[in-house]
């Protein structure tokens, strides 16, 4: 299957900005569930005859490091188990083994995350991986995920971390720093927040350069 049949779904644009020059079909869901589902739908309307849910994802399983990279088996949802599709985890790099989890909000406290773990025993939770799941079964089109750990899941996010996003899937500054403001205790772990992402990224795009 040609790359420009393979539609990724991100949910942040800087996200999309590692699959330049890779000729797969891209669009952004803006970080939630809603517009991934809308960006997935678009993406087979356009000609997509596969779908990728791609990006960051927190951590899960107690001592996965931020930059690893998962493909995970099956995406869970609810009661609904959605399987990945072998040909395209090979395609990714091949499978991790694991499943993801499909959240609906961002999971904020480590006895949350190992809630959610203890449940599924997923690797990793993001708000995409689901929508795509769903938009993929009802078009009968195949699908997998490849994201990177961002946030381990010891690790309790610090308030910004939940005010930084725009619907069109761009960092929303003012509002940080006006977390910032009020809660000026959360630097430190924001800046910690910051180097994991960061590491996360750099992780898909080296991925990335292995798919071209």
């Amino acid at each position: 299957m040609k790359n420009s049949k393979i539609g990724f779904v991100t949910g942040l644009t800087a996200e999309a900005q590692l699959l330049r020059q890779t000729g797969f079909a891209v669009a952004v869901g803006g970080g939630t569930p809603e517009g991934a589902l809308r960006a997935a739908e678009a993406l087979v309307a356009g000609g997509a005859q596969a779908l990728v849910s791609f990006g960051l994802a927190g951590g899960l399983r107690p001592g996965l490091k931020p930059g690893t990279v998962l493909v995970p088996s099956a995406v869970f949802e609810s009661t609904q188990t959605y399987t990945c599709d072998t040909w395209l985890m090979e395609r990714l790099g091949g499978s991790t083994g694991r499943p993801m989890l499909a959240g609906h909000r961002i999971v904020v406290s480590p006895g949350d995350k190992a809630l959610l773990y203890r449940r599924g025993r997923a690797d990793a939770v993001d708000l995409e991986s689901g929508a795509v799941a769903r938009a993929a079964s009802a078009r009968g089109v195949p699908f997998a995920v490849l994201r990177a750990v961002a946030d381990p899941a010891e690790r309790a996010l610090p308030p910004a971390a939940l005010e930084g996003l725009k619907e069109n899937g761009r960092i929303d500054l003012p509002r940080i720093l006006l977390s910032v403001l009020r809660h000026p205790g959360q630097i430190p772990r924001l800046l910690e927040v910051g180097r994991d992402a960061a590491r996360a990224r750099k992780a898909l795009q080296a991925r990335v350069r292995r798919l071209k």
